[in-house]
């Protein structure tokens, strides 16, 4: 009998260590929660969701297929805003206390990234904004948000730029009634005064939950500008574009049609914009024929894999958002909010598009980087490819007005 019991000691030790041994085991492999707010349903850009969204679920395949961080699996939270300021700050809250993620990502639309990142902020939470472009969100100071995506002020020089470039005398937007839309186009005006001081600028705001935008664009057929700027997202974007279209405004002869909002490599885009796209401007984070480091090759490919899509911008957004939390952990050696946060800060990555760095400058520049890659192509053709269409400008050179195609009327 007490053969037994010693037998059955040792087995029931035996027993005990294995499971000891399993629970470190789990606990070693416990998953890092990263939170993602995105717009998953109306009356935001669901399209805009949706990209992100695949960015971010390509990436963390990569990241976790190389063995996570530090053994550890990268697992994303998500949470639907609809593009609504007080769903994201509910998100955010719910992924921080529910949840328990480590950081927080994803967010495309600058009025719910504005609310979200305060909730992010009264928890002291990294917040890494995706396509939030505007300045305000890195205005506030607040440690922890980053901005590894464009910014508002970038797309203003780039328009006036451009505008300088095409000679242009008289310019109207076209801003959606949001902080995006009214803050670019506020920006546009700005930059046009220092660049273009001879233009002649002014903004209509329109209200993006419309389908009727005529009475802002009829005006225009007795005396067209120079150009039309497009400061809107879908589903807005592309009901005024199609109505600048068939009043005979832009494309034409005299008005050129510029999109600032760079909606071009939307999977949609096509379905939605037909002849009003043709001859269309469209200022660009991202071109087929741009120079991109081997990681946005790797994404890029790993993407048209799981959705036989053509890389987009937003995909290299996101996954540069992912990026920069996942090496910032792994350079940490933690996921406590003060030691990621200083390690956010002395990020230097190179990631999809180029070597990510963020400025320590206050005001629009702070948590920012600065050194975002940008394009300018046209198409010149119904239904083209983003990948055939006419690259005039690209990362770091002039645009090359040579390039352009004016439709005959």
């Amino acid at each position: 009998m007490a053969t037994i019991s010693r037998r059955s000691a040792v087995r029931a030790g035996l027993a005990s260590a294995a499971l000891i041994a399993l629970s470190v085991g789990a606990q070693a492999a416990d998953p890092i929660k990263i939170g993602v707010t995105i717009t998953q349903s109306p009356p935001g850009s669901v399209v805009q969701g949706t990209q992100v969204k695949d960015g971010l679920e390509v990436t963390a395949k990569i990241i976790n297929d190389a063995g996570g961080i530090d053994g550890r699996p990268v697992e994303l939270v998500i949470e639907d805003t609809q593009g609504l300021p007080e769903k994201a700050r509910a998100a955010v809250e719910k992924l921080i206390t529910r949840d328990k993620v480590v950081a927080i990502t994803g967010e495309h639309q600058s009025s719910a990234a504005l609310a979200g990142m305060e909730v992010a902020h009264r928890y002291h939470i990294p917040y890494v904004n995706t396509n939030g472009w505007s300045d305000a969100i890195r205005e506030k100071g607040y440690a922890e948000v980053f901005n590894p995506g464009n910014y508002n002020n970038h797309v203003g020089d780039a328009v006036a730029a451009t505008m300088k470039s095409l000679g242009v005398k008289r310019v109207v937007a076209f801003a959606e009634n949001t902080d995006y839309g009214i803050g670019l186009a506020k920006v546009i005006g700005a930059k046009l005064k220092e660049q273009a001081p001879n233009v002649e600028y002014k903004y209509e705001t329109l209200d993006r939950a419309s389908k009727d935008f005529l009475p802002a664009i009829l005006p225009l057929r007795a005396n067209p500008p120079d150009a039309v700027i497009d400061v809107m997202l879908p589903p807005a974007a592309y009901i005024m574009m199609n109505q600048v279209y068939e009043q005979g405004i832009a494309p034409s002869a005299k008005t050129w049609f510029y999109d600032a909002s760079g909606l071009a490599d939307y999977p949609d885009f096509w379905q939605n914009v037909k002849e009003a796209g043709k001859g269309l401007l469209v200022f660009g984070l991202y071109h087929p024929k741009m120079k991109q480091p081997p990681m946005g090759k790797q994404i890029g490919d790993a993407y048209t894999a799981k959705t036989k899509n053509q890389p987009n911008r937003l995909l290299f957004q996101a996954a540069d958002s992912l990026l920069v939390i996942a090496d910032a952990i792994k350079r940490a050696k933690s996921t406590e909010p003060d030691a990621l946060i200083k390690a956010l800060e002395d990020t230097k990555l190179t990631g999809t598009r180029g070597e990510i760095t963020f400025s320590k400058e206050a005001g629009y520049k702070n948590h920012q980087w600065l050194d975002v890659p940008y394009v300018t192509f046209q198409l010149t053709d119904v239904n083209q490819k983003v990948e055939n269409s006419a690259l005039v400008e690209e990362p770091g050179h002039p645009l090359d007005a040579a390039k352009l195609w004016k439709p005959a009327k």
